[in-house]
């Protein structure tokens, strides 16, 4: 899991966001496609289950804005 939060902050980092900003919005993304990913997979989840649940995780916080 640690590389896919690694991915996600460097993605930020590549947008133009400070390190900080990254950092809080790629652990808050990280931590929301899990929560997402776990509501349909349970608890056991590998990597690829959060990558996968990204976009999902991006829609439900682009409707709460």
């Amino acid at each position: 899991m640690g590389d896919t939060l690694t991915g996600i902050i460097g993605s930020f980092l590549a947008q133009g966001y400070s390190a900080l900003e990254a950092i809080k919005a790629g652990v808050f993304l990280h931590g929301m496609a899990g929560d997402i990913a776990s509501e349909t997979l349970g608890t056991s989840l590998i990597p690829s289950d959060v990558i996968e649940a990204i976009p999902n995780a991006l829609k439900s916080i682009k409707n709460q804005i």
